[in-house]
């Protein structure tokens, strides 16, 4: 449902050194994919360090919909999630609409648990997952048996009758793509048989780990630069206890921050540390950030470390394509981090982002061109001109993009004049707390 409240703006401007220690939210990637595997196990899964942002929340809200019970274990903040599943295939029919909220993960994720269970239902979403297309889900689920009815260009709200007699897939991916992969895992659990996904470039390993971790049977091996990844159907997930790590895609707007204002030192504790989701920490090691990582250790079949991060004179990047699958989420603050660098950096192969919250890469090209930093598109490539000081001063459309909204607001931590932008309502789907925790460490961030 759309919020009918007036947005509220809100302004960063310079601000003194920062400095603290702090946690972030926990992964949202994993948060989604322990509600739905715990939904799908057998027995009692708790769930520790779940993120109690919206699109979360609408993920725990579609599965108690269909027939999962899920509850806060109590009231305290922090407090852990009690997931009591159906077993695979023992979902049942929700009894109105699956409002995914602005969550296009969760959507296309849903979609392949829905596409192998034999029932009629329906999603849709806010008016910005709306716009969003599902077709690169939608076209590989139909194998299954499924059927799909969408609007024109494939987008919510969506129709879904699943598969009777679901088959399983052999799909190789067009493009990297973690949630076009999990969806056609999901499907894979509950069709009979071995579901094959092959990816051209290795993406986030999130399900691949917490399948595992439910006890399914799973493969994945190396295939030229990507994987293959074998599931055999029908498992009985065995209900396991998850603790979901900070996200690296949220902290990476306090590091940003730290990095780019003078004296700055910050500790965020407790980061997941998966290899193919830090594509920004190597980039960052490669413009001059010194970051130290402390008490490494395993949690929830997850690398989780303490990172430190502070003030650097960043020199410009060029990121390859290839690292995009890495780091997809981190690129706005990245452009804010090479506006600030010496030189000239190129981001290079960001098709991806044009299917975001938003079309991410014109609207973070338009975040730093509103605020004064000379920037281009070429095809598929951001060319940010840094130049060190920044005009800033511009108010930001944020288009219901939480990330670009987060990254118009560390931005202006080190511009000339104060930055603006349009709406706030939305950092909370994937950071609850952001402006507390920013404020805490010193940042200047008001309402105008």
């Amino acid at each position: 449902m759309e919020s009918s409240s007036p947005r509220p703006h809100l302004a960063a401007r310079p601000s003194q050194p920062l400095t603290g220690t702090c946690t972030v939210p926990g992964d949202k990637s994993i948060s989604h994919r322990a509600l739905m595997f715990g939904a799908l196990a057998v027995g009692q899964s708790r769930i520790t360090g779940l993120l109690e942002g919206e699109d979360v929340l609408r993920t725990a809200a579609a599965m108690r919909a269909l027939g999962a019970e899920i509850t806060r274990a109590n009231a305290d903040k922090g407090a852990d999630w009690i997931v009591a599943g159906r077993g695979i295939g023992g979902l049942t029919a929700p009894a109105d609409v699956l409002d995914m909220g602005n969550s296009g993960t969760a959507a296309r994720l849903l979609a392949g648990i829905l596409a192998t269970h034999d029932f009629y239902s329906v999603m849709t979403g806010d008016a910005s997952l709306r716009k969003r297309p599902m077709a690169r889900v939608i076209e590989p689920l139909r194998a299954t048996g499924a059927q799909f009815f969408a609007r024109e260009g494939n987008r919510l709200p969506l129709s879904i009758i699943g598969a009777r007699d679901a088959l399983p897939l052999s799909y190789r991916l067009p493009v990297a793509s973690a949630q076009v992969k999990s969806a056609i895992l999901l499907a894979g659990l509950n069709a009979p048989g071995i579901t094959e996904v092959e990816e051209p470039e290795p993406t986030r390993d999130h399900s691949e780990n917490m399948l595992k971790h439910f006890g399914a049977d799973i493969t994945v091996t190396a295939a030229g630069r990507g994987r293959v990844i074998r599931l055999t159907g029908q498992p009985e997930l065995r209900a396991a206890d998850v603790v979901v790590p900070g996200d690296p895609s949220s902290a990476a707007f306090p590091i940003a921050a730290a990095l780019l204002v003078p004296g700055s030192s910050v500790i965020v504790r407790g980061v997941g540390l998966n290899l193919l989701r830090t594509g920004l920490f190597t980039t960052l090691r490669e413009m001059g950030a010194v970051l130290e990582i402390r008490n490494q250790r395993i949690a929830g079949g997850e690398p989780v470390g303490d990172i430190i991060a502070e003030y650097a004179d960043l020199r410009a990047v060029e990121v390859p394509a290839s690292r995009a699958p890495s780091m997809i989420d981190e690129y706005p603050v990245l452009a804010v981090l090479c506006a600030a660098a010496r030189g000239t950096s190129r981001l290079r192969g960001l098709h991806e982002l044009r299917v975001k919250e938003s079309d991410r890469l014109a609207a973070t090209a338009a975040l730093l061109r509103v605020n004064g930093v000379h920037v281009e598109i070429e095809g598929d490539d951001l060319i940010i001109h840094g130049a060190g000081a920044i005009p800033g001063g511009g108010l930001v459309e944020t288009h219901m993009d939480h990330r670009l909204a987060m990254s118009a607001l560390v931005l202006g931590q080190v511009s000339a004049a104060p930055v603006q932008i349009d709406d706030a309502r939305f950092i909370d789907t994937s950071f609850p707390g952001f402006l507390r925790l920013m404020r805490g460490l010193g940042a200047a961030m008001v309402p105008v």
